[in-house]
């Protein structure tokens, strides 16, 4: 039992949450609690909040009877349609196997009767189920305040209110429509205010490509709180005599243009699979398991031949995202030599003067990755690649500065072997449409990360009848580990991230991938792969960031 003691006390270390201990002196019994920084989310059953761990002294036989649960601070209590109790599974997982209690509609001071097989040394875990109808701007606090025992009641020494937990709504699940995972999130808004979530759906396994995977949508109109059924967006099917398992399309950017309300989402195709040597295989088939992908090996060569080189997509809408036309390939506009010339995920942006911007990443005549931007100023008719940001780095993106520059915030793969004062994001600055390039004062020192897609957004709004903008950026806030899944908030356009403007989303592991929207002048919308769900999106008012 020592053993599992301290690994919650790792626990509590790691995610730099505080252990609360509370003892009777006239019983021998202790309780402690740790609260779970983590989304609550409709359209899943069960939530972990609160870890609770009741100890008693050796030789002490322990019945525990019930607990009261405290809710003070929660946005409605209607809200939660049930509280279950669990014990903890193997390697302290949240398990569902074995409840222990249960308040169905519970009051703001709610007692929990627990399961009498439930004595001695126990480790419990509180999950919440929310209504379907649950407001995603809604917010919820819960601590434990006593704990009935055979042997008397242990009792909090100090009102602890807990910490406040948001409300999320799980967009796509492990096998939601039979698809076996959903990975690379990409969100925006239109100019009718539709807010537009894309993604891939890999059919079959989590793997990256090559594999049967296509870029699919929900539309959300009415600003988040539902979304329509998943559409396919790009799906090369069975192409060129191959299964669809070889023909992949991943790594989804959506962008809309701000003046004409056309919407574009750019993929990568894969056709087939090329060797070591970068050749490509033969005879391959729906049983055939050769795999390779366009950033391993030579997955993708030099040229614009399908069979050599991974293919640039881009698909249109004109109506508001509710069909999409064919593809265009624009792969030809790429320096020959180059490996290969991709989309970066995630969002990309109408500069002021109405120039389209996707942000977009490669590999160079050596093989060597790289970041850069890829634009129209022409309404989408026609499209220019810049020049590399800078190298070995991969997904980006970008905003558009004060000063009318472009900021390109980059994945720099030198992070996965640095935990020092170098781990940090890449970041660069062109006046030219990425002609030429000039590093910012925060590269590699600001905003640390894992080595990890990240999200970089401005967001307008008004404060005292003057219009401003803050700059918002998400990912995984740590050196190592895909997890404390955080949104930061500059004022001074990214020159400084203050520790007071950061908000911590979700501590546990995830894939990591984010993307931040403006939903309205008061609200933005996050989309994220999750510890809780594949695609989590959550909304933010933009107070919590500028405090007005």
């Amino acid at each position: 039992m020592r053993n599992i003691i301290l690994n919650i006390s790792v626990l509590v270390m790691m995610s730099g949450l505080t252990t609360m201990t509370f003892a009777q002196e006239k019983n021998p019994a202790t309780f402690s609690v740790i609260h779970h920084q983590l989304p609550v989310l409709v359209n899943k059953k069960h939530n972990p909040v609160m870890t609770i761990a009741i100890d008693a002294a050796p030789g002490v036989g322990l019945r525990i009877d019930r607990l009261m649960l405290d809710f003070t601070g929660t946005s409605r209590i209607s809200d939660i349609r049930a509280v279950r109790l669990f014990r903890f599974g193997p390697k302290l997982a949240f398990d569902t196997t074995a409840m222990v209690g249960i308040a169905e509609r519970p009051s703001l001071k709610q007692e929990i009767y627990i399961d009498s097989s439930v004595t001695g040394a126990v480790r419990l875990w509180v999950s919440l189920e929310l209504a379907p109808k649950t407001d995603l701007l809604h917010v919820f606090r819960i601590a434990c305040k006593s704990i009935t025992t055979g042997n008397g009641v242990l009792t909090a020494a100090t009102t602890v209110g807990g910490i406040t937990l948001r409300a999320g709504l799980a967009i796509r699940r492990h096998m939601d429509d039979g698809v076996h995972t959903y990975r690379i999130p990409g969100l925006t808004t239109t100019k009718q205010g539709t807010l537009l979530a894309v993604y891939d759906a890999r059919r079959a396994s989590s793997r990256d490509l090559q594999g049967d995977m296509d870029i699919t949508l929900n539309r959300s109109t009415d600003g988040g709180r539902s979304w329509q059924p998943m559409q396919t967006v790009l799906d090369m099917k069975q192409w060129g005599g191959l299964p669809e398992k070889f023909n992949g399309v991943s790594d989804a950017n959506i962008l809309a243009d701000d003046r004409t309300g056309d919407i574009y989402v750019a993929g990568l195709w894969m056709h087939g699979v090329l060797d070591d040597r970068g050749m490509p295989l033969q005879g391959l088939d729906t049983a055939s398991k050769a795999w390779n992908h366009q950033w391993r090996n030579k997955g993708s060569q030099p040229g614009y031949d399908v069979h050599n080189t991974s293919q640039f997509l881009i698909t249109k809408s004109t109506d508001d995202g509710k069909t999409w036309g064919e593809p265009v390939n624009i792969t030809s506009l790429k320096d020959s030599a180059w490996w290969l010339f991709a989309p970066a995920p995630g969002h990309g942006i109408t500069l002021r003067d109405g120039t389209l911007v996707f942000p977009t990443q490669g590999r160079d005549e050596a093989g060597m990755s790289f970041s850069n931007i890829t634009y129209s100023r022409d309404g989408g008719r026609s499209w220019t690649v810049g020049r590399p940001a800078a190298k070995n780095t991969t997904e980006c993106m970008a905003v558009q500065l004060a000063d009318g520059g472009i900021m390109l915030n980059m994945r720099h793969n030198a992070n996965r072997n640095d935990t020092g004062t170098t781990n940090g994001r890449a970041v660069a600055v062109t006046y030219d449409f990425g002609q030429t390039w000039q590093t910012h004062p925060t590269s590699r020192n600001a905003l640390i990360e894992p080595t990890c897609m990240a999200s970089i957004h401005q967001h307008a709004f008004t404060a005292g009848g003057e219009k401003k903008h803050v700059m918002l950026f998400s990912n995984p806030n740590a050196k190592t580990g895909r997890f404390n899944m955080t949104i930061k908030a500059s004022f001074d356009d990214g020159l400084s991230w203050p520790k007071e403007h950061w908000l911590l989303l979700d501590e546990r592991n995830s894939r990591g991938y984010s993307c931040i929207t403006s939903i309205d002048a008061r609200t933005i919308g996050i989309l994220y792969e999750g510890s809780q769900a594949d695609m989590v999106f959550q909304m933010i008012p933009v107070k919590v960031f500028t405090g007005r």
